[in-house]
């Protein structure tokens, strides 16, 4: 039962990293995505991180 939990999170995470990279504008692919650039990968953490910290919020 606990893999089961695992992967609907994980799967959950994935849809919310889509989701980010696409509000700022960086075109992710499922799987491997190693041709992002260092501030490609950091706006997308930077979303996550906006989205999920209310206080962050501009």
């Amino acid at each position: 039962m606990k893999g089961e939990f695992t992967q609907k999170g994980r799967e959950a995470m994935d849809r919310f990293k889509m989701e980010s990279a696409s509000e700022v504008g960086v075109n992710l692919k499922n799987g491997y995505n190693g041709d992002l650039t260092a501030r490609e990968a950091g706006s997308i953490g930077g979303q996550m991180v906006n989205i999920m910290v209310p206080e962050r919020r501009p």
